[in-house]
């Protein structure tokens, strides 16, 4: 086990995220492009003494932190007149999300077991758009619908956009459709929220709905904020 105190800022920091959003070191380095020990390794041996920039980068974007936190030297101060005279630029905002796109499918069938949520790459979307639709970056996961039984709202092979449930500032789980565990099976369903319990329906009127689920029996994982597919 890490002693935390024992760690540099950065070091430690990562550790807390990971924490905080329950997702493995081994995962994290997978969604780098990195050998699967390799922030394990950062961690534990001090070997790299720091993070690339671009792995850095897409921890950051990942946990929706700025870079700093995960060891970025602070950005120079740059005036425009100092600019234009150096040739120096000051960086510039970043413009783009990388949102992790994760390995488990959101079956809207009969259902799926649900492995662990390690990402496989990423979905890019544009900072400002995220920030009308007021959703944090750092709680976003991207997941790839599996099966018919939300048809016609989601369809099989649709990709959606999961705020997680924790992330929504009012505190208070909301109708509409989301993504939830149930008997450790994942599914993504419509959800209607009543006292201590909630219906879970699917669209596609072929699929039975469960219309008194108590709220102990559902894990509910995320509201699915958007969508995209095939043509």
């Amino acid at each position: 086990m890490v002693n935390n105190l024992a760690l540099d800022p950065a070091r430690r920091r990562l550790m807390e995220l990971a924490d905080r959003r329950g997702v493995s070191l081994l995962s994290l380095s997978k969604l780098i492009g990195r050998n699967p020990s390799y922030l394990q390794q950062f961690i534990r041996k001090g070997s790299p003494r720091k993070l690339e920039e671009v792995d850095r980068g897409t921890l950051a974007r990942f946990f929706g932190v700025g870079e700093d936190e995960l060891g970025a030297p602070e950005a120079e101060d740059i005036s425009p007149a100092i600019a234009k005279s150096s040739g120096k630029l000051p960086a510039p905002r970043a413009q783009w999300v990388d949102v992790p796109r994760l390995a488990l499918g959101a079956s809207a069938g009969p259902g799926a077991v649900a492995e662990e949520d390690a990402p496989v790459g990423h979905l890019r979307f544009a900072q400002g758009w995220l920030r009308e639709l007021g959703l944090t970056p750092g709680a976003l996961s991207a997941l790839t619908v599996a099966g018919d039984s939300m048809e016609p709202t989601l369809r099989d092979g649709d990709e959606i956009l999961v705020a997680r449930a924790d992330a929504d500032p009012s505190g208070r789980l909301r109708d509409g459709i989301h993504v939830i565990r149930r008997d450790g099976v994942l599914q993504v369903k419509r959800l209607q929220f009543g006292t201590g319990q909630a219906a879970v329906i699917s669209d596609n009127h072929a699929y039975p709905s469960d219309m008194a689920v108590p709220l102990r029996d559902l894990d509910v994982l995320g509201r699915v904020v958007w969508k995209g597919g095939k043509v």
